[in-house]
């Protein structure tokens, strides 16, 4: 479980602040609108998202 929730987590968080700076909600910084950062936050989101589900989903059934 551990070895997918911290990086699930981890990247998660990361592609929110990189999709939120790549929109320019998150200004300061060079990312901020950049339509590169919009379009790679997503992706790393929806990766961390995954890793986290197979956590949840490994936990349910059990240890193998």
């Amino acid at each position: 479980m551990w070895p997918f929730l911290v990086p699930g987590v981890i990247l998660s968080l990361v592609g929110l602040v990189w999709t939120l700076q790549g929109l320019n909600v998150l200004p300061g910084s060079a990312m901020s609108g950049s339509s590169f950062w919009a379009t790679v936050g997503p992706i790393v989101l929806l990766v961390g998202l995954v890793l986290i589900a197979i956590a949840i989903l490994r936990r349910r059934r059990g240890p193998r």
